[in-house]
């Protein structure tokens, strides 16, 4: 009965596809040389008169078809003779092409490939132990910042496409120390994991080879940070609760002022160019708020991207918010007048709306202030909302109030709900603010088609997060980032502010400067001896500046 089964086994209705590609190749290979033996066989007696046996006509028939050689039988006499060998050497081509392509390639596309061999010599680099998102947005902006990264991924397809596509990636189980030696753990500078439940396992393996290493973990919630800072995180991000705390900050809270600068007539606030703005491709340098007298354009968002200082070259598109420094009159006078731009700071009586009480609209909600009052919208009673119903009907969005609030918050978990909100808000209240948040990249650019005026992705809000880490900035905490404080104004004397401001690769920009009491942020004002000068800038940029000062 064994013997039966595997007779079976062997069976034409049993074999792959390839094993019948190799069956019929070899079947068809026997007969062709079979059928040119004979034929040279009778050939040789009976065209040519020179008889040869069986045997070396068979041996003729390789030399011909192999193209090794002839023999002593060339040339032939008859013409039908020199057709037939010529007709053996271009069936011997053909098949050598076949033979390729069936047997050759196939071996050599089955052996496995070595991905290490592929990897650039390590040092300081970063190493990512896996990644739940968009991995392509992640190693992407590392490339464009120029900083070396290895991907241990453990799909083995996963890490062989990746590779095939010029990345610096391997196949592996971060889990296991033989795997993470591979990835040159002992000589990386930073740690970056997201393997949720083993996070844990694959942190502590990591800093037994290198206990000086960095490590910043994505975790889905907040409540994990404390277990992950025990087990030697050095920070730990949840992504939607990042986002929401973003959104809402986007939607009511200026830029924080430095406690040291007692004055109120200087500020820094954050201005959203919204999706009907007409700065819509306008250059950065040739907008009103970069050319106005006595304010200064201290940085710019641009897709959730911090840049200080923003380039004149930039231009201004849906989603850019600009940071502008100066005297808050001078501020609510360019915001009112350019139609499209709107100041983030509500009136009392407004309202803020927070579509999805998840972990982002959760942390969104904490993050207004006392006292702006919030309606929530969830569809899980279990959450505890103001508002039970779904925020892609009408009626959920009329019982919310949505035309009377100020900003619309959606952080509802699936894209396309996000969208089809983002819509249906938009409808309902034209004039309402729309923050969103997508997971995908590439739907960042549908939100704003349907009505959204601030749209952030985790893809690339985590990709750039991972990015600025690796140079120490929190590029996501710009409350915490951009300060204003006052400096001795010594190095400028004779300066005017204008000349004072030229110099955009420091960091940091002179916005004003105080006078016997007096603000003055006029950028044809002239610096004198007994001048206080208001500066702003990331907290890096300012001790460099205090540097400069202090050396001055």
């Amino acid at each position: 009965m064994r013997e039966l089964r595997n007779l079976d086994d062997v069976h034409p209705r049993n074999l792959t596809r390839r094993q019948h590609l190799v069956l019929v190749y070899l079947i068809g290979l026997v007969s062709i040389v079979l059928l040119f033996t004979g034929l040279y066989y009778w050939g040789m007696r009976s065209l040519e008169d020179r008889p040869r046996s069986i045997f070396q006509a068979f041996n003729t028939v390789i030399e011909t078809m192999t193209t090794t050689g002839y023999g002593a039988d060339s040339p032939w006499l008859t013409p039908a003779m020199n057709v037939f060998v010529a007709t053996m050497q271009v069936t011997g081509v053909v098949i050598g092409f076949i033979t390729l392509r069936v047997l050759v390639i196939p071996l050599f596309e089955r052996t496995p490939l070595n991905l290490d061999d592929r990897l650039s010599i390590k040092d300081e680099h970063v190493v990512v132990a896996e990644y739940q998102r968009d991995t392509e947005v992640l190693l992407d902006e590392l490339e464009a910042l120029d900083i070396d990264y290895v991907l241990l991924e453990s799909d083995e397809a996963e890490a062989k496409r990746l590779s095939d596509d010029g990345y610096q990636a391997i196949n592996g189980d971060p889990e296991e120390r033989a795997d993470l030696d591979r990835a040159s753990i002992e000589k990386a500078s930073l740690l970056i994991t997201d393997a949720r439940d083993r996070t844990a396992s694959i942190v502590l393996t990591a800093l037994e080879a290198n206990e000086d290493l960095r490590v910043i973990s994505f975790t889905a919630s907040t409540r994990r940070k404390a277990a992950l800072a025990e087990i030697g995180v050095d920070r730990s991000v949840a992504p939607h609760a990042l986002i929401g705390t973003r959104l809402a900050e986007k939607a009511t809270t200026p830029i924080s002022v430095d406690s040291a600068v007692e004055s109120k007539t200087v500020a820094i606030r954050e201005i959203l160019i919204r999706r009907d703005s007409p700065l819509h491709g306008v250059r950065v340098g040739d907008s009103p708020l970069a050319n106005h007298p006595n304010l200064t354009l201290v940085a710019g968002w641009f897709d959730g991207e911090l840049r200080l200082p923003a380039s004149p070259d930039d231009r201004l598109t849906p989603n850019t918010v600009l940071v502008v420094a100066g005297p808050e009159s001078a501020i609510d006078d360019v915001s009112s007048e350019v139609a499209g731009i709107r100041s983030p700071r509500l009136s009392t009586r407004a309202a803020v709306v927070v579509a999805g009480l998840g972990e982002g609209g959760t942390a969104a909600v904490e993050a207004f202030p006392e006292d702006v009052p919030v309606t929530t919208i969830d569809e899980s009673p279990d959450v505890d909302p103001d508002i039970i119903g779904d925020v892609t009907e009408p009626e959920t969005l009329h019982a919310a109030k949505i035309s009377d609030a100020s900003a619309l918050v959606v952080t509802v978990d699936d894209d396309a709900t996000a969208l089809l909100a983002v819509a249906m808000a938009r409808s309902i209240a034209p004039d309402v603010e729309i923050l969103t948040r997508v997971s995908d990249t590439e739907k960042a650019s549908a939100a704003f088609r349907a009505g959204a005026d601030y749209v952030l992705s985790i893809q690339q809000v985590c990709a750039r997060l991972v990015a600025a880490e690796v140079y120490g900035e929190r590029m996501m905490d710009p409350v915490n980032q951009i300060r204003l404080v006052r400096g001795d104004a010594v190095p400028f004397v004779g300066e005017s502010l204008i000349d004072a401001r030229r110099d955009t690769e420091r960091g940091w920009t002179v916005v004003g400067l105080s006078r016997n009491g007096t603000i003055y942020t006029d950028e044809q004002t002239t610096i004198e001896p007994g001048d206080e000068i208001f500066v702003a800038g990331s907290d890096a940029a300012l001790r460099e500046f205090k540097k400069t000062v202090d050396s001055s």
